[in-house]
C-alpha cells in the first residue's frame, strides 16, 4: 500500500483505539508533549484523518516544506504497519528532526546515513537500506518497541536509548514540531479534544480562563487567555480562511521561536482567521510557526498550531480574540459570551458539547 493509503486506513483504526479507549485523560507523558483529553460527555470520541493531498503535493506544515512533510508521512506510515501508537510517531519524528531535519542525507558523522543518521556499522542495515526512508523508519520503530517502558519515557530519553547521541537532551527541543506534524498529517492525535458544536464552532483549546477580557487591571486586553499547556494543539474555532500568519514581537530581532516575556510586546506567532459574516478570530503566542498559510481555507476544529509562550507572555497559554467587523481593536468583542452564544463555551466545562445551548438567532 502507498504511504497515503496506510495513513488513511491504519491511522484511523489505531488512533481510535489508542487515543480514546477507556476515555483516557491524557495521551502523552513527558515534558512539552501534546495534551489530549477526551471531551466530557463523550465516551468514545472518534479519530479522523486529514484528506491526503494530490500526488507529489504534500503541503507545508509550519516550517517544514513538502519534502520534509513527505518524509514525516513515511515515518508515520511505517509506525502504523508495526502497530506503534501515536506516542511512538512523535518520538520518531522528533528524532529524525534532530538528526537530519527530515532530510534523507547521504552521509554524516562516522558512517551515519539517512533520516535517522543510522550507522551500518551498528547493525541498522546496509547503506542502501538506510537511504530508504521506509526501511529506516521501520528499523527505528522495531528498536523502540524493544525498549521497556518507552511509552512512559520523555521523548529525549526514549530517543537516546536508540541513538546514543553525544547531545542526549537535544531531542526534547523537537517534540513540539513532531507533535505538530503528527496532528497536521493525521488529524487523529488531537481530535478527541475538538468536538465541533451544533452551530459549527468549537473552543480553540479546552483549558481554564486565566485572564479575562478588558478587566480593570488590564483594560486593553482585547481577548481572553486560556491556560493550556505548552504543545497543546490549537483548533480553528470555526470554518474560514486564514488571513494572517505572522511573528509579531518587539524588538523584531528577538524572534518568535523562543519564549517571550512580559517585557517583549507582541502577539508572538499568531494567526487570524476570517469567518462568514465579518467575524475574525485571532490566536496568539504559538510555540512555533503556525501549521497554516495565509489564504488557506480551514475547517472548524482543524489544528492550526500549538500553544507556546512567544511574544508578550509570562508562560504558556493561548490568547484568543473575537472581532466583529475587521481585525482592529475597535471591533473586538468579549470571546466568552460570543463563544457561549455559539454553543462552544470557553474554559473547562463538564457539559456535553451543545447540551447547554438555547437556540436563537445570532443576528
Amino acid at each position: 500500500m502507498s504511504v497515503r493509503s496506510l495513513i488513511g486506513v491504519a491511522v484511523a483504526v489505531i488512533a481510535a483505539i489508542v487515543l480514546c479507549a477507556g476515555g483516557i485523560g491524557a495521551l502523552f507523558t513527558g515534558g512539552g508533549g501534546l495534551v489530549c483529553a477526551a471531551p466530557s460527555g463523550s465516551t468514545s470520541p472518534t479519530a479522523t484523518v486529514a484528506s491526503p493531498p494530490p500526488v507529489g503535493a504534500w503541503p507545508r506544515v509550519g516550517r517544514f516544506d513538502s519534502e520534509q512533510v513527505s518524509h514525516a508521512a513515511t515515518i508515520i506510515a511505517a509506525g502504523t504497519r508495526l502497530g506503534v501508537p501515536p506516542r511512538g510517531w512523535v518520538i520518531a519524528l522528533a528524532t529524525a528532526i534532530q538528526e537530519s531535519d527530515l532530510r534523507n542525507l547521504p552521509g554524516g558523522p562516522e558512517d551515519s546515513i539517512g533520516l535517522f543518521q543510522q550507522r551500518p556499522s551498528q547493525g541498522w542495515g546496509t547503506p542502501a537500506q538506510l537511504m530508504d526512508p521506509s526501511h529506516a523508519a521501520g528499523k527505528f520503530f522495531e528498536a523502540l518497541l524493544k525498549v521497556p517502558g518507552w511509552q512512559a519515557m520523555a521523548v529525549t530519553d526514549a530517543a537516546q536509548k536508540l541513538q546514543k547521541s553525544a547531545y542526549p537532551d537535544a531531542y526534547a527541543d523537537d517534540e513540539p514540531d513532531a507533535t505538530l506534524l503528527v496532528s497536521a498529517l493525521t488529524g487523529a492525535v488531537a481530535d478527541c479534544a475538538a468536538v465541533v458544536g451544533p452551530m459549527g464552532w468549537v473552543a480553540p483549546v479546552r483549558a481554564p480562563i486565566v485572564s479575562g477580557f478588558r478587566t480593570p487591571d488590564r483594560p486593553t486586553h482585547d481577548g481572553v487567555d486560556l491556560g493550556a499547556a505548552r504543545g497543546t494543539p490549537i483548533h480553528a474555532a470555526s470554518a474560514g480562511v486564514v488571513t494572517t500568519v505572522r511573528c509579531n514581537i518587539s524588538p523584531p530581532e528577538h524572534g518568535c521561536d523562543r519564549d517571550g516575556s512580559p517585557q517583549t510586546p507582541g502577539c508572538g506567532w499568531y494567526v487570524d482567521i476570517e469567518h462568514p459574516g465579518g467575524i475574525v478570530t485571532r490566536y496568539c503566542h504559538m510555540l512555533t510557526r503556525p501549521a497554516v498559510a495565509e489564504g488557506q481555507p480551514v475547517a472548524a476544529g482543524q489544528v492550526i498550531g500549538v500553544v507556546g509562550s512567544s511574544g508578550h507572555s509570562s508562560g504558556p497559554h493561548l490568547h484568543y480574540e473575537t472581532h466583529q467587523g475587521d481585525h482592529s481593536s475597535a471591533t473586538t468583542t468579549d470571546p466568552v459570551p460570543f463563544m457561549a452564544a455559539r454553543c462552544a463555551p470557553l474554559g473547562e466545562t463538564n457539559l456535553p458539547v451543545g447540551s447547554h445551548c438555547k437556540w436563537r438567532s445570532l443576528k
